[in-house]
C-alpha cells in the first residue's frame, strides 16, 4: 500500500463545514468512522504528522486506501450520522464499547396476553420492560419471591402456562398464593395485566402508595376484626419492604440519574454505570473498550453516550446523567438525548456532596474493572496470538490465517442435508458473518463438501468480477469494460452499490477447515481449483483421532494434544458442527409440519384443521370421497375435487 499520502484529499478539497467521514480499506469496508466541526482541520491532522499519530491511528492510515466525507448542517445531526454508520457498517477501528460480563435483568414481557416476570440477559426484546441490571441472578430471583406475595403474576415459561391450562389445573405457585393463576380463569387478562402494571410501577421506584394502600388495608381488617386477613396483609408489607431494603439508598427520594465513571490506561478503559431510580440503586453494568487514537477522555463520554442511549427505550433515559467529565460537544449531545428521552435531559459533573460521593464509589468499581479485565486480556491475547502463529507453522501458510472458514455437513440418512459456514478472525467468532446452506446433492458428505464450496466461492468470484476487482487481479481494465454504462467503474470492491453495506461472499479466508478427514479436504481443494482459486490454503479435521489432512497428503499432520493451534481449529470445528446441526433441526421439524393438504391451493389453516378434526388423519381423507369431503362445513364441490385430485398425485 502506498500509505496515506496516497490517497490524501487534494489541498482546498475537503470543506470547513461540519460533517462525517469514513476511511475505507483496499476491498472497500469502513474501518472508521468519525465526525468533526470543520471536516478540512480534523482530516488534515491524520495527514499533516504521522509520527506523531497514536500507534494504532497509524495502523488505520496504512490499513485505508480512501476517505470520504458527508456534510451536515449542526452538529448534532453530525452525531446522528456518526452514530447510525458506526451502527450499520461496524468499522473494525471504532471505539466498540463491549460488555465485560452478562449482566441479567427482571424482565416483564408487557406484549404478552398474560404478562411474565422472568430473568433474562443478551439482546433486550420488543414490548419486554427490562429492570436492572443486577451483578447476580439470584438477586433478581429473591426479589421476584418476596414481590410475589403481593403481585402475583404468571412466573412459568409457556410450556407449563398452556399445560396447566389444558387439565384445568394451576401449578404449585398457584396453590401457595404467588401467581393469580390465569391459566385457570381464576383472574381474567385485564385483572392480570393490572397485577403486572403494579408490579412495574413498583420497580420502576414508585413504592410509597403500594406500603401505604397495604398498611390502611391491613388497619381496616383489624378494626373490622379480620385478624388473619389483617396478618396477611402485614405479611404483604414486610415483604416490600425487604424488598426495598436490598436496594441501598443513596441519594434523594426523587432523584433519578444515571453514574457514569470512567478508568483508562494509554490503550485500554472501562468504563461503570450506576443506575439510581427514586434515590435507590437499582443496577450496576460494566464496558471495556480499546482505543484506537489518542482519545480524551471527554470524547470517550461522548462515545458511550451514544452508544448506550442510542438504541434505549425512552423511558429508560433518566432526567439526568452524572459523568466524569464533560463531552467536547456536550449542547450537541444534550439536545441529542432530550430528543430521544422526549423530555430535558441534564449531563453534568458532581462536584460535592452524596453525588460526588457516590461517583467516587462507581470510579472505583471502573479502575478494578479495568484491573481485572486486563489480567484477563493478556492471557487472551496471547493465547490467541499462538493459535494463530502456530496453525500457520503447522500447516506450511505464508502468512497467519487471520480470517477461517469451516465447513460441516449435517443431515439424518441423507434426508434435510444441510450445511454451515463459521468465519473466525482474529481468532474469535464473527457471527455476522456465518452462512448455511441447503445442499442439493443427495450422493454423501464428500459431494455436499464439494457443492457447497463451489457455491460460497462461485459467489465470491462473481462479487469480485461485478465489481471490477476480478479484472484488475487478472489485468483488466474495469473503467474501459464498463465505459457504456454509468457508475460501473466506480464501484467500491465488496460493498453492495444498492445497499451500501458489505456482499455477503465478498471477502475470501486465508484458510478453509472442513470437517472431516482426506476425502473431504481432497473435495474442498478440488472446487477451490475447479474455479481457479489458489490462494486459499485447505484442512481437514478429523473427528475420531483430532488428526489434520491436507490434500493430497498421505499422512495426516499431528498436532500436540495440548497445542493452542488443536484448540483453536477445535472450536471453529465444533462451532461449525453446532451451527449446522440447529440448522438441520429447523428444517426437520419444519419438514415434519407440513402436510399433504398444504399443497391444496386455497386451503388455509382453518378448513384444514376442519378436515383433520373430521376424518381424524389424512389418511382416511385421502381415502374419503368427494361428497364425503363436502359434509365438512367450508368446504365446496369445487373444493372437494381439488382436495380428493391433489391427495391421488394428480394436477387439480
Amino acid at each position: 500500500m502506498g500509505g496515506p499520502v496516497s490517497f490524501r484529499p487534494k489541498p482546498g478539497s475537503i470543506p470547513e463545514s461540519p460533517g462525517v467521514y469514513r476511511f475505507k480499506d483496499a476491498e472497500g469496508r469502513v474501518i472508521y468512522v468519525g465526525k468533526a466541526k470543520s471536516l478540512r482541520q480534523r482530516l488534515n491532522s491524520y495527514f499533516a504528522d504521522f509520527a506523531g499519530l497514536h500507534p494504532r491511528t497509524q495502523t488505520m492510515l496504512t490499513t485505508a486506501v480512501d476517505v470520504d466525507w458527508t456534510v451536515v448542517g449542526t452538529e448534532v445531526e453530525a452525531l446522528q450520522l456518526e452514530y447510525s454508520w458506526i451502527k450499520e457498517y461496524d468499522p473494525r477501528f471504532n471505539v466498540k464499547y463491549r460488555d465485560d460480563k452478562s449482566y441479567p435483568y427482571l424482565a416483564v414481557t408487557m406484549g404478552e396476553e398474560f404478562p411474565r416476570v422472568q430473568v433474562l440477559r443478551g439482546a433486550k426484546r420488543r414490548g419486554t420492560r427490562y429492570f436492572g441490571p443486577y451483578s447476580h441472578a439470584w438477586a433478581i430471583r429473591e426479589t421476584v419471591d418476596l414481590l410475589l406475595r403481593v403481585f402475583p403474576i404468571r412466573s412459568c415459561s409457556g410450556g407449563v402456562f398452556k399445560r396447566a391450562a389444558q387439565i384445568g389445573r394451576p401449578c404449585l405457585l398457584g396453590y401457595i398464593d404467588k401467581c393469580s393463576a390465569p391459566c385457570v380463569g381464576r383472574v381474567t387478562a385485564e385483572e392480570h395485566r393490572d397485577l403486572a402494571d403494579d408490579f412495574c410501577e413498583f420497580m420502576a421506584g414508585n413504592t410509597g402508595r403500594f406500603i401505604k394502600r397495604l398498611e390502611r388495608e391491613m388497619r381496616e381488617a383489624a378494626v373490622a376484626q379480620e385478624y388473619e386477613r389483617a396478618a396477611r396483609l402485614r405479611d404483604d408489607v414486610q415483604a416490600l419492604q425487604r424488598a426495598m431494603e436490598k436496594q441501598a439508598v443513596v441519594l434523594g427520594d426523587n432523584t433519578d440519574c444515571d453514574v457514569v465513571a470512567l478508568a483508562e490506561d494509554p490503550l485500554e478503559a472501562a468504563v461503570q454505570v450506576f443506575y439510581v431510580r427514586s434515590g435507590r440503586i437499582r443496577g450496576q453494568r460494566g464496558w471495556v473498550v480499546d482505543k484506537v487514537e489518542e482519545v480524551a477522555p471527554g470524547e470517550l463520554v461522548e462515545q458511550f453516550l451514544l452508544q448506550m442511549y442510542g438504541d434505549a427505550a425512552a423511558e429508560a433515559l433518566p432526567r439526568e446523567v452524572l459523568v466524569p467529565v464533560l463531552p467536547p460537544d456536550a449542547e450537541a449531545v444534550t439536545e441529542l438525548l432530550g430528543e430521544h428521552r422526549g423530555a430535558r435531559v441534564e449531563i453534568r459533573v458532581p462536584q460535592r456532596g452524596d453525588k460526588r460521593s457516590l461517583m467516587e464509589t462507581v470510579e472505583r468499581n471502573a479502575v478494578e474493572s479495568l484491573k481485572q479485565h486486563k489480567l484477563k486480556r493478556a492471557s487472551d491475547l496471547t493465547a490467541r496470538s499462538r493459535a494463530l502463529q502456530e496453525v500457520a507453522d503447522a500447516l506450511d501458510l505464508d502468512q497467519v490465517p487471520l480470517r477461517i472458514e469451516c465447513y460441516d455437513v449435517s443431515h439424518i440418512q441423507g434426508t434435510n442435508v444441510v450445511a454451515s459456514m463459521v468465519v473466525f478472525e482474529d481468532g474469535l467468532a464473527r457471527k455476522s458473518e456465518y452462512r448455511r446452506f441447503s445442499v442439493r446433492s443427495t450422493e454423501g458428505d464428500v459431494a455436499s463438501i464439494h457443492e457447497v464450496i463451489s457455491r460460497r466461492f462461485k459467489r465470491y468470484l462473481e462479487e469480485r468480477s461485478a465489481t471490477g476487482e476480478l479484472d484488475a487481479a487478472t489485468g483488466a481494465d474495469p473503467a474501459e469494460e464498463a465505459a457504456g454504462e454509468p457508475g460501473e467503474g466506480s464501484r467500491t470492491p465488496g460493498i453492495d452499490p444498492e445497499t451500501g453495506k458489505p456482499r455477503k461472499f465478498a471477502y475470501p479466508p486465508n484458510l478453509v477447515v472442513v470437517d472431516g478427514g482426506p476425502a473431504q479436504a481432497a473435495a474442498a481443494r478440488r472446487a477451490l481449483d475447479e474455479l481457479g482459486v489458489d490462494d486459499v490454503a485447505v484442512c481437514g479435521l478429523a473427528k475420531r483421532l483430532e488428526e489434520v489432512w491436507l490434500p493430497g497428503e498421505d499422512l495426516p499432520v499431528i498436532l500436540a494434544r495440548s497445542s493452542e493451534a488443536l484448540y483453536l481449529l477445535q472450536r471453529v470445528r465444533d462451532e461449525a458442527h453446532r451451527f449446522a446441526i440447529a440448522y438441520h433441526r429447523s428444517k426437520r421439524s419444519k419438514s415434519v409440519k407440513e402436510s399433504a393438504l398444504d399443497e391444496v391451493p386455497g386451503l388455509g389453516p382453518a378448513r384444514r384443521q376442519a378436515l383433520i378434526k373430521h376424518f381424524g388423519s389424512v389418511k382416511r381423507l385421502r381415502e374419503a370421497t368427494a361428497a364425503q369431503i363436502c359434509e365438512v362445513p367450508g368446504i365446496g364441490p369445487s373444493t372437494a375435487e381439488t382436495i380428493v385430485s391433489v391427495l391421488k398425485g394428480q394436477n387439480p
